[in-house]
């Protein structure tokens, strides 16, 4: 995970995510630095936008928030299988956040 940080951090600062680049970060943190993870994880950042996948992914993360509020203010007899739906949808939400920053990261 501390690599992806590196990567974003990197990114953030408007700094080229370099193999050096990564490593200083990693160095500085006080991480022990894996050649084969940063090689990978450059590999898999390879033609991604970075600033449209973390947008991606803020979109779906931000709605599994308001699926769960408008589930859970519902009233009446279909409170359990409303529940159930929405912990459904919850699933499906965070299956799809994480989809979104695997696709980000490889």
């Amino acid at each position: 995970m501390e690599y992806i940080y590196a990567a974003m951090l990197l990114h953030k600062a408007g700094k080229e995510v370099t193999e050096d680049s990564v490593k200083k970060v990693l160095t500085g943190a006080g991480v022990e630095v894996n050649d084969a993870r940063v090689k990978a994880l450059l590999a898999s950042l390879e033609g991604v936008n970075i600033d449209e996948a973390i947008e991606k992914s803020a979109v779906v993360a931000a709605a599994a928030p308001a699926a769960s509020a408008e589930s859970s203010s519902k009233d009446g007899e279909g409170d359990k299988k409303d529940s159930a739906k929405a912990k459904e949808d919850d699933k499906k939400s965070e299956e799809q956040a994480a989809a979104g920053l695997g696709a980000l990261f490889g």
